[in-house]
């Protein structure tokens, strides 16, 4: 089969991504599901899945449904992606497809009849899907234990995190710098009398003293020119006992993501966090890096919480 050059590109990019190669020689092993599959190599299930479907496309695997569950197989179609995939596969010996094979052969001896769903995925429950078991869900039920009253949502976007805080909240100020995304964040919201829109410079906040009792920075500090300052101006808006709540990634040297995402700094490092929170006088309950992605190049997330006295 002749293709042409758009053809061979976008067949080269499907055998150019290494968690794809990875179930390819999984399933030449084993029929497996997408829960084994996730189970096996570690990725999330959604990932999983979405990869299954590019190979199904492309016709170098298929299901088949056994007991209520997919079981997906190398396809024996012969297709040009499956050419490509021979070839390649002549010339493959890797370490960690050696380790996912063993994982593989573990996971199939240890098939059990009448195993939960539950039981299926204990110890890995993130990396797998249920209906309504969300984060959005979890987040939801959390914050109906909350009284936030009067909030700023500084670097706003377009009004996730206020859209999931308004109902606990007395007033929320959406604030950004771009027009166009304050325009979203009110599509989303509304013109209610709870919400209000900004549109400023956060290392210049145009609010009075002590104006508010919850202050969040979620991933704004990325966007920072100098993230000391914009700290000190939250500092200075919060009330007696107010919360400043800082989410931010730490310092890190990948600036290829730094120019993708627009970001201005490599992140900032606990210390140096922590270190801007004390020095505007607010207290330290916590400043310590709480997630670290799975998936290279591994960005950790810095949580700090600090409170005004």
């Amino acid at each position: 089969m002749k293709l042409s050059i758009a053809q061979s590109t976008e067949l080269s990019r499907l055998l150019a991504d290494p968690s794809r190669l990875r179930l390819l020689l999984l399933l030449e092993a084993h029929a497996l599901s997408v829960a084994e599959l996730t189970e096996v190599t570690g990725l999330a299930q959604s990932r999983v899945s979405t990869h299954l479907a590019r190979l199904k496309r492309f016709g170098l695997v298929q299901d088949q449904r056994t007991g209520g569950a997919a079981l997906y197989t190398l396809a024996g179609a012969d297709s040009s992606a499956a050419e490509l995939w021979k070839l390649m596969r002549e010339q493959l010996d890797d370490r960690q497809a050696r380790l996912d094979r063993e994982r593989a052969d573990e996971v199939v001896r240890s098939r059990k009849a009448g195993q939960t769903w539950a039981e299926s995925v204990a110890g890995r429950m993130e990396l797998h899907y249920s209906p309504g078991r969300t984060w959005e869900a979890t987040a939801h039920a959390l914050i109906g234990l909350l009284q936030l009253g009067d909030v700023l949502d500084i670097a706003c976007g377009d009004g996730v995190l206020a859209e999931l805080i308004a109902g606990r909240a007395r007033s929320v100020v959406c604030m950004d710098i771009s027009a166009k995304v304050l325009g979203a964040a009110r599509k989303r919201l509304g013109n209610g009398a709870k919400v209000a829109y900004c549109q400023a410079d956060m290392h210049a906040l145009p609010f009075a003293p002590a104006r508010f009792d919850h202050i969040f920075l979620m991933h704004a500090l990325s966007y920072a020119r100098h993230p000391e300052t914009v700290i000190a101006e939250a500092a200075r808006l919060l009330r007696r006992g107010g919360r400043l709540v800082v989410v931010t990634l730490n310092a890190h040297r990948h600036e290829a993501a730094k120019q993708a995402y627009d970001h201005v700094n490599l992140g900032v490092a606990p210390a140096a966090l922590e270190q801007w929170l004390k020095a505007c006088g607010l207290e330290v309950e916590q400043c310590r890096v709480t997630s670290r992605e799975s998936r290279p190049p591994y960005f950790e997330v810095i949580t700090a919480l600090a409170e005004a006295r």
